[in-house]
Parts: C-alpha cells; structure tokens; sequence
C-alpha cells in the first residue's frame, strides 16, 4: 500500500529527476528515503544541516523541502558533474551550500562544526569516519543513513562492511537507534543529551 500513497514533490525535484536520468549517477536515494528526509528536517527548526554525498541533489531537494526558512544544509559531494546538476537546480535557495570536495577532507577540516541533522549518504561518515562525523552530532541530533539493504549495485565485500557498521552503531552509549527495514533499509539515531 504505501507504494501506492502519492507523493508530493519539492519544486526542483521534478527537474532534478530528469537531469538526473540523463546522467551516468546510478546512486540516488529512493523516493520513500527521501520522503523520511523532508518530514524528519522539519522537526530540526532554525537546525544546521549536513548532507554527506549531494550526488544530483535529489535528497536534497527534499531536505531543503522540510527545513524551514532560517535553517541552512550544507551538502558535500567529490563528483563537480553530479554536484553541478544539484547545483544548477537548488542554488537559488540561500539556505544551501555547496561544496566540492572529497568527504574525508571536508570532515577533517570542519571537526569544530555541529549539527542538527546528518544525513550520510557517502562512505565518509558512513564507513569511514564514524566518530568523527558522531562527533558533529549536537545533543538530540539525528543521524540517518541508507542502503541498508543488500543492494544490487554492492561490490563483493560490502554486506559485511553494512553489518559492521550497524554493530558499531549498536555498540556506541551515546545514540538511541531505529532500524528500519523499509525503503533500502534506513537506519535513524539521535545523540543523546
């Protein structure tokens, strides 16, 4: 049934679809994943934002969706061709800001920044550099991340490098976490006070 619930969708998300399509980007979170985003951004009111991994921007578009007008997201992604496509549609919106760079980098100049909301969707801050990216978290922060589920794009290895990671977030004493086994598997945290 909940395929069946139509969706409405941010302005730009349309038109970012489309460029997206003609690209080679075959990595966009799913319309269900980002549904979640908008509806959990707009619990984080006048909260920074940090999107690891734009790609097109079609998470983003969402997220920018559910944030209200004095929130700001910064949104990172190594590849300028897909970063350009988020670019050309969304950055009319003040509240974002773009940034070319690998993720790694990006974190380990920003140790300092904290944030309301994290949305992982790249390896940094999802396989690589867990707590520095936990570290961003302010209290009653959420962190989410996607692909969960095996996909179909997975190379050889990465089934035990999700399970790896899901122990590691069980293990840690400073999140509360829900595993979702909906969408391609969605896991949300929020740090503790």
């Amino acid at each position: 049934m909940i395929e069946e619930i139509k969706q409405t969708y941010p302005k730009a998300y349309v038109a970012i679809n489309e460029a997206t399509k003609n690209s080679a980007f075959s990595m966009a979170s799913d319309t269900l994943t980002c549904s979640l985003l908008r509806t959990l951004a707009c619990t984080k009111p006048r909260g920074s934002f940090l999107e690891l991994g734009t790609g097109t921007g079609l998470s983003t578009s969402w997220i920018l969706d559910g944030m209200d007008k004095d929130s700001t997201l910064i949104s990172i992604d190594n590849d300028y061709q897909f970063l350009s496509i988020a670019a050309r549609f969304l950055i009319q919106d003040k509240r974002l800001d773009l940034h070319c760079i690998d993720g790694g980098e990006w974190v380990e100049e920003n140790k300092g920044k904290k944030f309301d909301y994290i949305f992982a969707d790249t390896w940094h801050g999802k396989y690589l550099m867990l707590d520095e990216v936990m570290d961003m978290l302010n209290p009653g922060a959420l962190y989410i991340i996607d692909d969960m589920l095996p996909q179909p794009n997975w190379p050889d290895g990465h089934q035990e490098k999700a399970t790896k990671l899901i122990e590691d977030l069980e293990n840690r004493n400073d999140l509360i976490i829900t595993k979702q086994c909906w969408a391609t598997g969605i896991v949300i945290a929020t740090k503790k006070a």
